[in-house]
């Protein structure tokens, strides 16, 4: 019967005992068991983050929901950056490159392959509005060019580097674009970033929590993604030792990184998926993805020029081709409003190709 009670209590329980081991864990070295530990531990902060963000998200309605966590985690993941940044005194240049680019294509391909595939498997087609995807994904493809593609191809530096001047242009523009998408999703243009109600949808039919408990779970939620990067941060030296020890390409670190930080974003699209709500998959893919550019790369540009640290953002060839095509099949694919099962396998393909053509290059 206690077990019960406890576990009636988990979504409270697991961030406070994740917290709790994460400031033991600090004190002491990490071994091949405790590093299983520490990542069971910080999937199940994933679990527990998503949890409190729907509550959220429930109190707010939608799209705030979907942009509270948004936000929550890559502001976590800039501060990652950064923070490695500092610790190796500008050495990994290519870091935020690396783990923007990543968190792109993971996006793109890899949460939206699976919640099309899976929202397909379970309900045959889904719907979405174009109108406010379509518009954010034209904002990624800019972006993602300005910072990504463009740098190869301007001479006032070498390439794939930007000049001071073209570094504040880039990170202005970012952050502008951003701006614009967030008060069209939440202000001008809200209805086309809403789900249709599903009257299977348990959510829609339960009351709302109050104020109490939504600001609860934002603090719960809070402490929950900052274990989730703690946990990344304390596993980061263990990830760099596989790295090396199979002498995998230094590009390796970015997608690990991004991998850990979206999971909570993308466990929350695939539950939304196969309830029906690929809506609100879209709005946390395409989102999470404007944000990674929008707010990372100002403060990313910012740190940079006032510390003095290089900075390299031009991908790879072959990533500008898989970025390319990316773009490409994503404008096919989501330009419609209607998914199945095959748009989702295309981008699943699409995903596979990145995460082998980073490993056998």
């Amino acid at each position: 019967m206690r077990l019960s009670k406890l576990l009636k209590y988990w979504p409270e329980l697991i961030p406070l005992l994740s917290a709790g081991l994460l400031f033991v864990l600090f004190e002491i070295s990490i071994t091949g068991s405790i590093a299983v530990l520490a990542f069971a531990t910080m999937m199940l902060a994933v679990i527990a983050s998503v949890h409190h963000a729907e509550v959220i998200a429930h109190r707010l309605g939608e799209p705030y929901g979907t942009l509270v966590l948004a936000l929550a985690v890559t502001v976590i993941e800039t501060a990652m950056i950064l923070s490695i940044m500092f610790t190796e005194g500008g050495k990994n240049a290519a870091l935020p490159r690396d783990t923007i680019y990543a968190a792109v294509m993971i996006i793109c391909n890899g949460v939206v392959g699976l919640s099309l595939l899976i929202g397909g498997l379970h309900h045959k087609e889904q719907l979405f509005r174009i109108e406010g995807t379509g518009s954010g994904f034209a904002a990624l493809v800019t972006l993602s060019t300005l910072v990504l593609v463009l740098p190869l191809y301007t001479t006032s530096s070498s390439e794939g580097t930007y000049t001071n001047s073209q570094l504040l242009f880039v990170a202005l523009s970012s952050l502008a674009l951003w701006l614009v998408f967030v008060f069209i999703q939440t202000i001008r243009h809200r209805d086309y970033f809403l789900p249709s109600t599903n009257v299977e949808d348990e959510s829609v039919h339960a009351a709302p929590p109050t104020v109490t408990q939504a600001w609860m779970s934002f603090f719960l939620m809070a402490i929950s993604l900052l274990c989730v990067v703690g946990f990344a941060k304390l596993l980061s030296p263990t990830i760099k030792s596989l790295v090396t020890t199979y002498n995998a390409p230094d590009a390796t670190v970015g997608i690990v990184i991004a991998l850990i930080v979206l999971l909570p974003e993308t466990w929350a699209a695939l539950r939304a998926a196969s309830a029906d709500r690929l809506q609100t998959s879209m709005n946390l893919a395409i989102g999470s993805a404007l944000a990674s550019i929008g707010l990372t790369i100002p403060l990313v540009v910012l740190f940079s020029v006032l510390f003095d640290f290089d900075l390299m953002l031009g991908i790879e060839a072959k990533d500008v081709v898989l970025l390319g095509l990316t773009f490409l099949v994503g404008s096919i694919t989501l330009g419609s409003g209607r998914t199945n099962v095959m748009q989702g396998a295309i981008h699943l393909v699409l995903f596979a190709a990145f995460l082998f053509l980073t490993l056998v290059p």
